[in-house]
């Protein structure tokens, strides 16, 4: 719970990880999870998880974990790859939950549909008291749990009507950063959402280097509520 609380007011104070100062170390990495459920969007949830495997390997202070909803288990992605997940869901081990898409919302039988359709799923979500990640339509699980109501947030352009009028204040910009929740646009805005948690919690240096490696520039700005 402290440990939590530090990072979330720190990320929050006045332009520290714009300076380039880590906020997570050696001795407190951040401790992220990715959850994975039947008929994830495979770029949602592979392409942070590339990113932060990456910014690990070259000496930054994250553990990245694929968890899913319940047991370790294999999922089937949206279109039809096979992922193995270590691990259950833990929320009290995650400094950070990405929560990414399983196309949309609406459609009867996607993957995002069925999950929003698992309300004790949905009910053990509003209970997490870590940095919130939603990624393309996984914003829609956050703002079934109530993490989105009243506070600016964006998702893919063809679900922002929907996200809006369950009272979420729609941004248009790729990654919105509003402290202990961080929403992107659709399917590889999750490359730009996980670099951006690479410079809010180790250095703007840092995330450069990581793009480097990556040979990936991200697209315009982050929109953050300071």
């Amino acid at each position: 719970m402290e440990r939590r609380t530090f990072l979330q007011a720190s990320a929050l104070s006045t332009g520290l990880a714009a300076a380039g100062a880590p906020l997570a170390s050696a001795a407190s990495p951040l401790r992220v999870q990715i959850l994975l459920y039947e008929g994830v969007e495979e770029l949602d949830s592979i392409a942070p998880f590339d990113v932060l495997s990456i910014a690990a390997t070259m000496g930054g202070a994250i553990r990245t974990t694929l968890v899913s909803t319940n047991k370790p288990t294999m999922v089937t992605a949206s279109r039809g790859l096979r992922i193995e997940v270590p691990r259950g869901w833990s929320p009290q081990d995650a400094d950070v939950l990405i929560v990414p898409g399983g196309m949309r919302h609406d459609q009867p039988g996607s993957g995002m549909h069925r999950l929003l359709a698992d309300k004790a799923f949905i009910r053990r979500l509003a209970d997490v008291e870590a940095i919130m990640v939603g990624v393309c339509t996984g914003v829609m699980a956050l703002s079934a749990a109530g993490f989105t109501r009243g506070r600016p947030a964006t998702t893919h352009s063809d679900t922002k009507a929907a996200l809006a009028a369950q009272g979420a204040k729609v941004v248009n910009a790729r990654v919105v950063d509003d402290g202990d929740l961080v929403t992107c646009g659709g399917i590889t805005s999750g490359l730009d959402a996980a670099v951006w948690l690479v410079e809010r919690f180790l250095g703007a240096q840092f995330a450069n280097q990581v793009e480097t490696v990556l040979e990936y520039e991200r697209r315009g700005t982050v929109w953050r509520n300071s």
